[in-house]
């Protein structure tokens, strides 16, 4: 295991600190409060990726199907998703999203992208360049 030293841990902490803040930051900009991040998350991935099984979607987001089971369900209630039957394997149900979940999500992404573009728009352009070079790192980090 490599030894990290304290100016490598410093900056890692001080990465950590600034992402949580952003994060924060974005998720108080959220157009619709009334889901939790897990319905939200799980909403948003089910329009990326659907339509799915609840199956393929608890892997998506890495959870238990059960715990899956019960987010879909308060998002069907909600109106947000719907369920069809598997068109080869009837014992299995297909979900995907509503044309309002979708709209509802399009203008999430829409109100925290405009906030950020706003607070963006204070900087100076090396501090917008240095943010254009730091996200293909950013991806980085996160990636699996």
């Amino acid at each position: 295991m490599t030894t990290l030293s304290a100016a490598d841990l410093e900056l890692a902490h001080g990465v950590r600190m600034a992402v949580t803040r952003l994060a924060r930051r974005l998720r108080n900009q959220r157009a619709d409060l009334s889901l939790t991040p897990s319905q939200l998350s799980a909403l948003a991935a089910l329009d990326k990726h659907g339509p799915i099984t609840p199956g393929q979607l608890a892997d998506h987001e890495k959870v238990q199907p059960p715990s899956m089971t019960r987010v879909l369900g308060v998002l069907e209630e909600k109106g947000l998703v719907v369920s069809t039957p598997h068109p080869t394997d009837r014992r299995q149900k297909v979900v995907e999203v509503t044309s309002a979940a979708h709209a509802m999500l399009v203008a999430d992404r829409r109100a925290r992208e405009e906030w950020l573009a706003s607070r963006m728009a204070e900087l100076t352009s090396a501090e917008v360049a240095a943010l254009r070079a730091a996200t293909p790192v950013l991806e980085k980090l996160i990636a699996p």
